[in-house]
């Protein structure tokens, strides 16, 4: 057996099923999915075996894109887990065959409770379609399996078929970025969505600053104090006027420039690179790694208000 040649003919079958399915697309879709975006309770997937697993993923995506969901496992919808489902809720049933013993057994249930049954299946006399309020019946297509009998070209269509209507439904509700954001707080994607400059800036006693009037040796000071690697220059109205880093310093020193001789005027770089508290720390983190520069004071409204570092948003987990 020529292993690569045996992969890659799995590849084949599951796309050309994927194909026959995109293909066959119709108004049922379209059924489906206004019943989902119209449903005035939960979206709750439920399948047994393999499309169980597909149904977990499915759920799992419906919510993240803003469809509430969850998956209920039918063998524990018997012993009373058939209580989370109401007569506002849609209930998404998956079963190619349209005749897994677990998913039959509980659908007079749901029909007692009153909520709305949608039928993924790839057989439209079975059981399930019969019992269902819309059926989407999937085209003919051969497993992937070499015997033509574990779950494969199915369960790949399952998923993908769930992932339109999660898809498409989050662009009905006009879903944004933001949204996303909001349901996933946790990893680089959440936080690069939520995580703004002024949850990560160095503020009050520990943000480094001096007045305009200070001396280059005030300016060591306070970088050696605070250790941001800058320092902002700043008027009486704490208007910032200018910033030394760590990097001018080093530069003065290795041109054997008295340093105690000048004062901050002098030497400080006038008019940088700010941004605003309320602003990403993602879009932080792009101007700096652009500019090439470590740090960037924080100025709202003409005032200094902190200093964030490139470091402190890597340290977060954004890249």
């Amino acid at each position: 057996m020529d292993k690569l040649n045996e992969a890659k003919r799995v590849f084949d079958i599951e796309i050309e099923a994927l194909k026959k399915t995109r293909e066959s697309l119709d108004d049922t879709f379209l059924s489906i999915l206004d019943t989902i975006t119209t449903c005035e309770g939960k979206v709750i997937v439920t399948g047994m075996g393999k499309p169980g697993h597909i149904a977990t993923k499915i759920a799992a995506t419906f919510s993240s894109l803003g469809t509430p969901s969850f998956c209920l496992h039918p063998a524990e919808a018997m012993h009373g887990d058939l209580g989370m489902i109401s007569e506002k809720d849609v209930v998404v049933a998956i079963s190619y065959s349209g005749e897994s013993d677990e998913i039959i057994r509980i659908l007079p249930s749901i029909k007692m409770i009153g909520a709305r049954i949608i039928a993924l299946t790839g057989n439209s006399n079975s059981t399930l379609a019969k019992s269902a309020d819309i059926v989407q019946v999937f085209p003919e297509f051969s497993e992937a399996c070499y015997l033509g009998l574990a779950p494969t070209s199915s369960t790949t269509v399952e998923l993908v078929y769930g992932d339109a209507l999660a898809v498409v439904a989050s662009a009905v509700y006009g879903f944004k970025d933001a949204d996303f954001g909001r349901f996933h707080p946790a990893g680089s994607i959440g936080k690069k969505l939520v995580l703004k400059v002024s949850d990560l800036m160095a503020t009050g006693e520990k943000n480094s600053l001096i007045r305009d009037n200070g001396s280059i040796k005030d300016a060591i000071v306070e970088l050696s104090k605070k250790g941001l690697g800058i320092v902002s220059i700043i008027n009486e109205e704490k208007e910032l006027q200018g910033i030394i880093t760590d990097g001018d310093l080093r530069r003065l020193l290795e041109n054997e420039v008295n340093v105690y001789s000048l004062n901050v005027e002098e030497t400080m770089t006038k008019n940088p690179i700010t941004i605003s508290s309320d602003k990403l720390a993602v879009e932080a983190m792009n101007i700096m790694k652009k500019r090439n520069v470590s740090c960037l004071p924080i100025v709202d409204d003409g005032i200094l208000v902190g200093t964030i570092r490139l470091q402190d948003i890597i340290g977060v987990g954004i890249v």
